[in-house]
């Protein structure tokens, strides 16, 4: 048998060459008659390559190239390797031109072959991209991420089963640390490695082939790379140009490609993968002592919340408030940044979502509030004070524990009008509550104002249509107790607290000065018509809204503040709760004020009589206006035009002022100085008024609250007034019962303990007794009677009366029983 001669000839070139030794190599092209007879791939392959690399890439036979890795694409890893193999040549030999003519063919075979051997050449090329990335020459470094980053935009056909990029996270991580002396190459070489962990993520974030990009090992490197970039430009931004005298070059800085990188990262991550994405940054702050300056923390997170998807919002914040508790002894100015961070992050997740576990939020920030201020008390964080331990700056815990207000108050703001609810009642039973002790510890005292200050930012703008259910007895008793309190900064925390509650249409700034205003219309008072919820909230809660009225008036440590909230409190409720009999007792508690200027019983300093004098004066100047009774307005501006005369200090324009000029002592005010309660009466009477209401003074109802929350003694007794209606007896009759009498105020524990046994008692019969016993001892102490006759009854022929029934349209039910 003869073989062909080319066939022969190949052999022997195949042998004799691949025995020579790389340096000898250049035999090959020497020897023409063998060239002749190599493979074809490598014929075209070599006709790339001009003499002269200057000359560049030769773009026919490039083409020629390519149409055959098309036509033959399974010479195509053939193909990678011989050109891999000539790049390691001319990089050992330092023929830099011909590397980069090897890589742009490499980068035009890649962009043009898409079939399914392409994954054998891309060995190839990445080996190749590999050996430049090795290399100590920058351009190189470059060259190879570029020629990386046009790999990574490519969408393969078939996946990978074996292809790894631990190697190229590490490196191009390496080159965004570059510390080159040459300023502008350091710059290059680092946006290298930007783009090339840019090109990574894209290349292996939808590819679950591949190794998780999101694993820790990656993260903790890619991340803060991208941060030390992000750091790196903001402290130089203080040197950059203005925006409009900054060039093309200096637009497309490290800064701006790191921050498109971080947040096409975030944008990626899904559900599973916030954890990760996060915990590098916190790590890095953390390292770095980032937090303290709050600026750098805030832009990151800021780019974090803008560039992860919105429902995603809360798995940040919960990492953060983890990571505040983690951070519990850490400096003051360290917590504070991180709930700076909150902050900015709670109001950016409001149009998202702040999770499910909404309680936990306000939890873990009540908690670093109580924290701090035991910080505060103790003077260090184990609460000793033993030499080496960590001494605490107290101004440093007070800021810290304002912005954990404000953060709270961010927070709710995200919230609905149920959950903020939610949150005030839970709030509200953290506060601790004062007991028969006249005095409170220093720290519980903080604690109560720290909370209440949190309540004030819950509370801030808070609506709702229905307050008998936002506002439950649970919360707004517990509160109204704490107005009692001596303690003045509680008081007027409590009354802005009120104060928000209870504006629902914005009119609570227009009360913010106490004065006399002849016409209400410039106020613009929003008034809508007092809904049925609304009257049976102050069924429910007048009473004790007007009695801590009263007793704030009475207080002697009342300042300007208190008074100034006080009389916004009386508008509000005229202009947001009020109803007929709302006005009524309005009146009565503005006349008993100035009952209780007038009285000398209560030794109240002369400020505070004339400033409760000016109180009721400012207020029956409003409620007149409000209720359009030409008489009732008559008398009202008679008397203040007599004060004006003779007594500028009953006024509100004398009183509350930096320096009030008043009286050393207040003499005994009466005349025309007064608002006669018989004089209003007689007014009101006329347009339909309750007149025999508005005649009875008013008096406030004491009950076990100032035991309570105040420091009355067992022994001190007051004056009791009790008025019991009943409208809805079977004859209707009503029975009016007023009587006064002093009572001990004794300790009710024994008869709280009482109570708790019958009502136990009552309801383990109804669990355990038959029925027909429970029926029969109901069924006794029902009375069934007809309704009664209002023509009378009827006479029986027996001398009896019998009773004619009417008919249940014609019956009259008691206000509430009607629906």
């Amino acid at each position: 048998f003869l073989f062909p001669v080319n066939l022969i000839a190949h052999l022997f070139h195949s042998l004799f060459f691949s025995l020579l030794p790389p340096h000898l190599n250049f035999f090959s092209g020497v020897c023409g008659c063998c060239g002749a007879l190599r493979p074809r791939y490598k014929r075209l392959v070599d006709n790339i390559f001009p003499e002269d690399p200057e000359d560049g890439l030769v773009k026919a036979n490039m083409e020629k190239l390519t149409f055959y890795a098309l036509s033959a694409p399974e010479k195509l890893d053939r193909i990678g390797a011989y050109l891999s193999e000539r790049l390691s040549r001319d990089v050992a030999r330092h023929r830099y031109g011909y590397v980069c003519i090897a890589m742009e063919a490499l980068d035009q075979l890649l962009m043009a072959c898409h079939c399914q051997s392409i994954n054998l050449f891309v060995e190839s090329f990445l080996k190749m991209v590999r050996k430049l990335l090795e290399s100590d020459k920058p351009n190189l470094q470059i060259l190879g991420t570029n020629s990386f980053v046009k790999f990574a935009n490519i969408e393969e056909d078939t996946p990978s089963y074996h292809r790894s990029y631990d190697f190229f996270v590490s490196r191009f991580s390496e080159m965004c640390h570059s510390n080159f002396e040459d300023p502008d190459i350091r710059t290059k070489i680092r946006m290298a490695g930007i783009k090339g962990l840019q090109g990574v993520v894209r290349k292996t974030v939808n590819d679950e082939l591949q190794a998780n990009i999101w694993d820790p090992q990656h993260m903790d490197k890619i991340v803060p790379s991208l941060l030390f970039n992000l750091q790196s430009g903001e402290r130089s931004e203080s040197r950059s140009p203005s925006p409009l005298q900054a060039s093309e070059k200096e637009k497309e800085s490290p800064v701006e490609l790191t921050e498109r990188c971080f947040r096409e990262l975030l944008g990626r991550a899904a559900y599973g993968n916030i954890k990760n994405a996060v915990t590098p940054v916190l790590m890095h702050l953390d390292n770095h002592s980032l937090w303290e300056g709050k600026t750098f923390a805030v832009c990151c997170f800021k780019i974090i919340m803008y560039s992860i998807q919105s429902q995603h919002s809360h798995l940040v914040i919960q990492q953060l408030l983890g990571h505040l508790d983690a951070n519990s002894k850490s400096s003051a100015t360290v917590r504070a940044g991180i709930v700076e961070v909150l902050l900015e992050a709670a109001a950016i997740a409001a149009s998202g979502s702040v999770g499910p576990t909404v309680l936990e939020v306000f939890n873990t920030l009540l908690r670093q509030l109580r924290l701090s201020v035991d910080y505060e008390l103790t003077g260090s964080y184990d609460g000793s004070t033993n030499i080496g331990t960590k001494i605490i700056k107290a101004h440093e815990e007070r800021q810290l524990q304002e912005a954990v207000i404000r953060t709270i108050g961010s927070f709710a703001n995200t919230l609905p009008t149920y959950q903020r609810s939610e949150v005030m009642l839970f709030i509200m039973g953290k506060i601790p509550v004062p007991g028969v002790h006249p005095s409170l510890p220093e720290g519980t005292r903080m604690i109560q104002v720290m909370l209440l200050k949190s309540l004030v930012q819950v509370t801030a703008g808070f609506q709702t249509t229905n307050m008998l259910t936002a506002l439950p007895s649970s919360f707004l008793e517990p509160l109204l107790s704490l107005s009692l309190t001596e303690d003045p900064e509680v008081r007027l925390l409590v009354l802005q607290i009120l104060l928000s509650l209870i504006d629902r249409h914005d009119n609570r700034p227009k009360f913010s000065n106490i004065s006399i205003i002849s016409d209400i219309s410039v106020l613009k008072l929003k008034v809508d018509k007092c809904s049925r919820q609304d009257n049976l909230f102050m069924k429910k809660h007048g009473q004790q809204l007007y009695r801590h009225i009263y007793l704030g008036c009475k207080e002697q440590s009342s300042g300007r503040q208190h008074y100034e909230a006080l009389f916004a409190l009386l508008g509000l409720l005229s202009v947001e709760l009020a109803n007929e009999e709302v006005v009524v007792d309005l009146i009565r508690l503005a006349l008993a004020l100035q009952d209780l200027a007038l009285s000398t019983d209560e030794a109240l300093p002369v400020y505070n009589r004339c400033a409760v004098h000016a109180l009721s004066a400012a207020y029956l100047n409003l409620i007149c206006q409000l209720t359009t009774v030409p008489a009732f307005c008559q008398h009202i501006h008679e008397v203040i035009e007599v004060r004006q005369k003779e007594s500028l200090y009953l006024l509100p324009e004398d009183v509350f002022v930096d320096n009030p000029k008043l009286p050393t002592s207040l003499e005994r005010v009466e005349g025309d100085k007064l608002f006669l309660q018989s004089k209003i009466t007689e007014v009101l009477g006329g347009s339909g008024y309750n007149t025999e209401r508005l005649a009875t003074p008013y008096v406030p109802q004491y009950i076990d609250e100032d035991r309570l929350s105040k420091r009355k003694s067992i022994g001190e007794t007051i004056s009791l007034q009790v008025e019991v209606e009943s409208r809805n007896s079977p004859e209707k009759e009503e029975v009016k019962l007023k009587y006064s009498f002093w009572l001990p105020l004794v300790d009710s524990v024994g008869m709280e303990e009482q109570e708790r046994e019958r009502r136990r008692q009552v309801v383990e019969k109804f669990q355990k007794a038959p029925f027909e016993e429970i029926a029969a001892h109901c069924g006794a102490r029902v009375k069934r009677k007809p309704p009664p006759s209002p023509s009378g009854t009827i006479s029986s022929g027996y001398g009896q009366s019998q009773s004619r029934s009417i008919p249940i349209y014609e019956m009259k039910f008691p206000d509430l029983c009607v629906y």
